[in-house]
């Protein structure tokens, strides 16, 4: 059976608007038990948001306050990692996969999810590489955080890549809880602006090849009637 990945162009959406689509999402492929199970990207873009994983270590509600003052709103989630920010100018990648139709393997799933960034940077001219530190660097600087969560091998949350990323947000926490390390971004690297409808094709195409799937784009109908049961 092919590999197909169905694409949900979800356009800005708050931070939970987008849990509630994943949810929605998640529940679609885990229930389709009946046949070829619908495999889900959600791409969007998000309002200043600060979302915090499992790892809540110093991040209590005095410290939710003084994000929230900025500006941002402020999430704790199941997903893996500590704290990183989200906001315009950022493509923000949610792949609800079944990994029985790949490989039942969350670490083999973290590592095409990897592989796809560091394949989109070269092809864009940006040498990108793993380290011990999670996410895809640019020597010390983070171009791209990633942090999932999987049940029953259905994936969630998933990955965010700056763009054209206003940096500053990142200038008021430690991001992903990494001492001593930046952040950077696509336009940064490359001097020019790169928005986040630049990188959609090119994402596309490395995550296609990467996880060896078919993608197909849900058409205006289809992407109105999911958008609507979350209120967009």
């Amino acid at each position: 059976m092919p590999r197909v990945v169905h694409v949900l162009r979800a356009g800005r959406l708050g931070y939970q608007s987008s849990l509630n689509l994943q949810q929605i999402a998640s529940n679609s492929v885990l229930n389709r038990s009946d046949g070829p199970v619908r495999n889900i990207l959600i791409l969007t873009e998000h309002d200043p948001v600060y979302t915090v994983g499992i790892r809540t270590k110093a991040y209590g509600a005095e410290e939710e306050q003084r994000l929230r003052a900025l500006g941002a709103e402020f999430y704790r989630t199941n997903r893996g990692g500590l704290i990183t920010f989200h906001g315009p100018g950022q493509l923000v990648a949610y792949p609800v996969l079944n990994l029985r139709n790949f490989q039942p393997s969350v670490r083999w799933y973290v590592c095409q999810i990897e592989s796809t960034i560091i394949d989109l940077c070269s092809k864009m001219g940006i040498r990108a590489n793993r380290t011990h530190d999670t996410g895809i660097w640019v020597q010390d600087r983070k171009i791209c955080a990633i942090g999932i969560h999987a049940s029953r091998y259905v994936t969630t949350h998933g990955l965010a890549l700056n763009c054209n990323t206003d940096l500053r947000w990142f200038e008021h926490i430690v991001p992903c809880g990494i001492e001593g390390k930046g952040v950077t971004s696509l336009s940064g690297e490359l001097k020019r602006e790169v928005d986040v409808e630049d990188v959609i094709p090119q994402f596309l195409g490395s995550f296609r090849e990467t996880l060896e799937c078919d993608l197909v784009e849900m058409d205006e109908a289809e992407r109105g009637e999911v958008l609507k049961r979350i209120g967009q």
